[in-house]
């Protein structure tokens, strides 16, 4: 029999154990790229340049630069894990999405790790975080729905956010607590806008770009998990 990479089609169309072989897969993808990130980033952390790095990123209007060169790297990453015609393309863009996360969420980390009261706040960000997906997925899975008509959503609010963000680094003011939690319920509808489409609209052999964009809703509510939860540490 051909196999799902050979010959592609949605995963609404393929056979009952074909459909789970691939949620199986995007899953383990998934997990193995949260543990990569986590590695890499338990490593950075440990290196006695990263002050300095953490410094430079974060200077005047460095981080601007920063967040667009982050972007440009994810559109590229993204790009490659959508190959359909090499499965070792696909990998490099998951791994090179991987290694630019790492590198963006290294203040935020870092500020976490040394200077925010808690130690065990990044833990606890994690666990928050794991719950949300957990509940999330739950729900998609379960009720099956198709949620694809939340891409207008997205598209609007993600160019929405960007424009906030980008106005708060130009004029130097904080977005503060409510933007977090704002931009924590908009991570929450991307997550589950991608496990739907695990569900119903992925083609059989894209199961390491589901897993890209399961990782990059993740990575983006633990971002605002951790700010919120610093928000509050800081105002103790």
């Amino acid at each position: 029999m051909p196999s799902a990479y050979a010959n592609p089609y949605t995963v609404a169309d393929a056979a009952p154990n074909e459909r789970a072989a691939f949620i199986r897969s995007a899953y383990l993808h998934l997990g193995v790229a949260i543990l990569g990130f986590i590695g890499l980033e338990w490593f950075l952390l440990q290196q006695s340049w990263v002050p300095a790095l953490v410094d430079m990123m974060t200077g005047g209007m460095s981080w601007l630069i920063v967040l667009g060169a982050f972007m440009v790297v994810a559109w590229v990453a993204d790009s490659f894990a959508r190959s359909s015609t090499s499965l070792g393309a696909q990998y490099f863009g998951l791994i090179l999405y991987i290694v630019a996360e790492a590198f963006i969420f290294l203040p935020l980390l870092y500020i976490a790790a040394n200077f925010a009261g808690d130690d065990g706040i990044i833990v606890k960000a994690g666990v928050t975080t794991g719950f949300i997906f957990a509940g999330l997925t739950f729900a998609a899975f379960a009720t099956k729905k198709d949620f694809s008509f939340l891409r207008g959503f997205l598209m609007i609010g993600g160019f929405v956010a960007l424009g906030i963000i980008v106005v708060s680094i130009i004029f130097g003011f904080n977005l503060g607590t409510i933007f977090s939690g704002a931009m924590a319920i908009f991570a929450s509808v991307s997550i589950l806008y991608t496990t739907s489409n695990i569900i119903h609209h992925y083609r059989t052999d894209q199961a390491v770009a589901a897993s890209l964009s399961l990782f990059a809703g993740v990575a983006l509510l633990f971002w605002y998990i951790l700010r919120i939860l610093l928000s509050f540490a800081s105002s103790e």
